[in-house]
């Protein structure tokens, strides 16, 4: 390995780590400026490039933010530097046996499972008219009109987590749904025939909900993600075989 190459990407990590202690030291919180580009290479000892490159790499990760003519602030530190890998993982595992997909799906339904008492002893009539109200836009929007059917479906899992009152549960659940939404279409393993199903399970589990029942919701949830994983079993076992896919996008129910 080429000495000067290790060198700098030594002093482009320590640099790295010196602007995440300053956040770290001065308490900065999301949205906070970060000093300017001079300061923290007077702060740090470091040269400019060395600075713009650990600010490149922080920005990657989210935990910075740079705005052009403004500054650089601290990040949203949102879990989209996961979502980017495991999308490009699950992409590579298209072709072959999609185990991220199948992966990613269990532990969606862990942290719903999981969450069931708390989503019960948390309904409140406001949330549980959210709920209601994100399967009728579920209803009228239809699958034909992708990106409203998805948005909801989308807004449903995260409004339902978000009774828990874990934001890392939510946060981490709504990666992992994101990912999914991604790269399902190229898996073909929900089509617009599935409409209907999956608007009576998001139904079944809103009903759950209103009636403080942890058992069925637990029930309603299983049963929603059960399909979900029979169109991956399926999906896997037609290439398996063999069975040629033309990549086009379908709903990616969820």
């Amino acid at each position: 390995m080429n000495a000067g190459r290790t060198g700098r990407q030594l002093l482009r990590q320590e640099v790295t780590e010196g602007i995440k202690r300053h956040i770290l030291h001065n308490r900065l919180r999301p949205g906070d400026p970060l000093p300017t580009e001079a300061t923290l290479c007077e702060e740090l000892g470091a040269s400019r490039s060395s600075v713009r490159e650990a600010v490149k790499t922080l920005h990657a990760l989210d935990i910075v933010e740079v705005r052009h003519g403004h500054g650089t602030y601290v990040g949203r530190l949102s879990l989209s530097a996961l979502v980017e890998s495991l999308t490009f993982r699950g992409m590579l595992s298209v072709d072959d046996d999609m185990q991220v997909m199948a992966d990613l799906l269990e532990a969606r339904e862990l942290f719903e499972r999981g969450m069931v008492a708390k989503f019960t002893g948390a309904a409140d009539h406001a949330y549980l008219d959210t709920l209601d109200g994100l399967v009728r836009r579920m209803r009228e929007s239809g699958a034909k009109d992708g990106t409203g059917f998805v948005e909801s479906d989308r807004a449903f899992h995260a409004h339902l987590v978000g009774a828990s009152g874990n934001a890392l549960i939510g946060q981490l659940s709504m990666a992992f749904w994101d990912v999914y939404t991604v790269v399902a279409p190229y898996l073909n393993v929900v089509s617009a025939e599935d409409e209907q199903d999956t608007i009576a399970a998001h139904q079944r589990i809103a009903d759950a909900a209103r009636a403080g029942d942890p058992e069925e919701l637990a029930a309603a949830l299983a049963d929603h993600y059960a399909p979900l994983r029979r169109r991956l079993a399926d999906s896997r076992a037609a290439r398996a075989g063999g069975v040629p896919h033309d990549g086009r996008g379908v709903v990616p129910a969820g």
